[in-house]
């Protein structure tokens, strides 16, 4: 088998850009010749599948592994639980590429089982998970294996997701683990440094900006619009990027500064949104509780003038010592856009990049 490595689902029915209709992210290779000229069809190309949006993704490496023969395909996920403030197991007998469909048409198909976090998934509750995932004998000893095994992984990897699909039956009675995503917490990165070096050896810019904002606790997700946005206040940022869509435009990222921004800060997350090729205009939308705007206004004039403003600049500042702040940027001579409300702000935000 031969398996783009790309951070998203679907790939086995995604579709590469400029390549074979028939070739999807995910292949069988009969013989080394055949897995060689599968790589060099997939490395360096874009895949788009359900998850990666139009635009796709990179194929920068592929994972090469013996291919199973499976007599049947079951899904098992272990994920982290609001209602039971918990790890869930999630499970269902009907696995494969269309898990999505069967939790919509056929939920009573889909499965839970809580785990309690203190003392772990019992061997009876393991037991059970295998008996409802349809294995039987021999290969539901072996599939209740298993699953223990991947609630430890679970937790030793500060994982807040593990997701097997599928979980496969072979015809050898043995249970395999034929494919698996996981997501990790990001707050455990002090005790799993060897696990978040892997996503940033992966080299997308999307992913350099996403470490460089944890690295001055800035909260940023790369989005697929044109006007970046900066914001104090997960709330608010939802909101800001709801009132742009409502507009007309599109963000092109969630960056959240926090309460207790620095100034350097301030100054980090204006070069990581102005890095960011897709961005044609930036709104900046603050409301000071415990924020200082004259902050964000000394370090919006710091960064401006270390770096070359190419894109119009709105700015919207409300709260605590706004009036010192506004006299700030004032003050700068910068070619700045002020918006008195959030409103306004994201018309004139909407409005410069359709200019």
């Amino acid at each position: 088998m031969v398996k783009s490595q790309v951070l998203a689902g679907g790939r086995g029915k995604g579709r590469f850009i400029g390549g074979r209709s028939d070739l999807g992210g995910v292949a069988v290779a009969e013989g080394k010749q055949k897995a060689l000229s599968l790589v060099e069809e997939m490395v360096g190309k874009i895949l788009v599948t359900k998850q990666t949006g139009k635009k796709g993704l990179p194929v920068k490496k592929v994972l090469i592994c013996e291919a199973v023969s499976i007599k049947r395909e079951t899904y098992l996920a272990i994920l982290m639980d609001r209602e039971t403030n918990g790890p869930m197991v999630v499970y269902s007998p009907a696995g494969g590429m269309d898990i999505e469909t069967v939790a919509a048409t056929n939920p009573e198909l889909v499965f839970k089982e809580p785990a309690n976090i203190d003392k772990g998934l019992t061997k009876e509750q393991a037991d059970k998970i295998a008996k409802n995932l349809g294995f039987s004998g021999v290969s539901a000893e072996r599939a209740a294996h298993e699953i223990s095994c991947l609630y430890k992984l679970f937790i030793a990897v500060d994982a807040t997701q593990v997701e097997i699909n599928p979980l496969a039956e072979t015809e050898g009675m043995q249970a395999y683990c034929i494919d698996a995503k996981l997501n990790f917490d990001d707050n455990a990165y002090f005790r799993q440094k060897e696990i978040f070096a892997m996503e940033e050896a992966s080299g997308s810019e999307a992913n350099a900006r996403e470490i460089l904002a944890s690295e001055h606790n800035l909260n940023y997700i790369a989005l697929e619009g044109d006007i970046g946005c900066m914001v104090n206040g997960a709330g608010l940022a939802m909101a800001t990027m709801d009132i742009i869509k409502l507009h007309g435009g599109s963000p092109a990222n969630f960056l959240d500064v926090g309460g207790t921004v620095s100034e350097e800060a301030v100054c980090a997350a204006f070069k990581i949104i102005t890095s960011d090729p897709q961005v044609k205009a930036i709104l900046v939308n603050i409301f000071g509780g415990i924020v200082s705007c004259l902050v964000i206004a000394n370090g919006l004039v710091a960064a401006c003038k270390k770096i070359e403003l190419k894109v119009p600049l709105i700015i919207r500042l409300e709260g605590t010592k706004a009036v010192e702040a506004r006299e700030v940027l004032k003050a700068s001579g910068l070619p700045l856009i002020t918006a008195v409300n959030m409103d306004e702000a994201a018309k004139k935000a909407v409005a410069a990049v359709q200019h």
